[in-house]
């Protein structure tokens, strides 16, 4: 599959719409972990996110998806940064559905681990990903993070815990990767 041209651009008020709209639709949010709440949001709530993000109050670096003609498809995010070990928590989601499955987020991805490894000089990016999050699995694994571990009962998700995996991803081995392309 040929990777697509996207464009990570900084957040602004403009996205909180897209966002909030997103936000309603239970395919695009099954799989989010969002703190202190769970999705549906408000409007307002979105935007006092995306504010946060904005002002860099919350901790989060977020960058939303943009297609080559401009378009907002969603968000990439580094968070939970450790400088000590140098390692953050990566986060994506596609909240347009009519991008799913076209190597949008794969793109995005990619992009965001070269903001992560070049401008944040981190050593480690991992991530988590619900047990049943098949395809992301796939998606994690072609980009060359790999499976640390299962944590079980990890995350509460709509009344249940369910399981989620800790993948990751070195420098080095992005770097080799991305060498060898």
């Amino acid at each position: 599959m040929n990777v697509p041209y996207v464009q990570l651009r900084e957040l602004t008020l403009d996205d909180v719409e897209d966002r909030y709209q997103w936000s309603l639709d239970s395919d695009v949010t099954k799989h989010l972990v969002v703190p202190d709440q769970y999705p549906p949001f408000t409007r307002g709530d979105t935007r006092i996110w995306i504010e946060a993000c904005i002002s860099r109050k919350n901790g989060y670096e977020q960058r939303a998806i943009v297609t080559e003609k401009g378009i907002h498809i969603g968000w990439v995010d580094l968070k939970n940064f450790d400088k000590t070990n140098k390692n953050a928590e990566l986060g994506i989601a596609i909240g347009n559905k009519d991008y799913w499955g076209k190597g949008f987020g794969m793109a995005a991805l990619n992009s965001m681990l070269q903001i992560g490894f070049s401008q944040f000089e981190l050593e480690k990016i991992w991530l988590r990903v619900d047990e049943d999050n098949t395809q992301a699995k796939k998606s994690y694994e072609n980009a060359g993070f790999v499976c640390e571990g299962l944590m079980r009962n990890d995350r509460l998700r709509q009344g249940k815990f369910i399981h989620r995996y800790r993948y990751s991803i070195l420098k080095e081995e992005y770097e080799l990767k991305n060498n060898n392309l």
